[in-house]
């Protein structure tokens, strides 16, 4: 595999599944086999590959095919393009660092209001603080009972 996880039922389609030989994906996406291969080769869009080495695209390699062709009609040239990509995988891949962070922030704020809960849960009951308001000097001694 090339890094885009495993799957756990291999008869499962995802967007991620190669199916399309390199024909079908030049239908789906509008282009020259050729230009696929040559955007293989410059990194652009990385099908999987057979075991006899033959390309495999998925349905999201078919939609970046589709956005490499829009960004080269609007005027970027392939380098730019690569850039363009890498750096939208870059952003995707810090906002799951950002959503993988916050549930680990969340889940330790949770279990430190459940230790606080229990901190206070464990406080005795029969002890009340006492503030006389009359006497600024008073002196109040309390004796703790004896377990006998």
């Amino acid at each position: 595999m090339d890094g885009r996880g495993a799957r756990r039922n291999p008869y499962e389609l995802t967007d991620e599944s190669p199916v399309y030989v390199i024909s079908v994906a030049a239908q789906l996406s509008g282009l020259h086999p050729q230009t696929l291969r040559q955007y293989d080769r410059l990194g652009l869009v990385s099908p999987d590959r057979t075991a006899g080495r033959g390309r495999r695209y998925s349905a999201r390699d078919i939609e970046l095919l589709r956005q490499v062709q829009q960004l080269s009609q609007d005027g970027i040239n392939l380098a730019g393009i690569k850039r363009i990509i890498e750096l939208e995988n870059q952003v995707a891949a810090l906002q799951a660092r950002v959503a993988e962070l916050q549930a680990g922030l969340e889940g330790a704020a949770a279990a430190m209001r459940q230790r606080e809960q229990a901190v206070h849960a464990s406080y005795r009951r029969d002890l009340v603080p006492y503030e006389d308001v009359q006497q600024a000097s008073a002196l109040v001694v309390w004796r703790p009972k004896r377990d006998t």
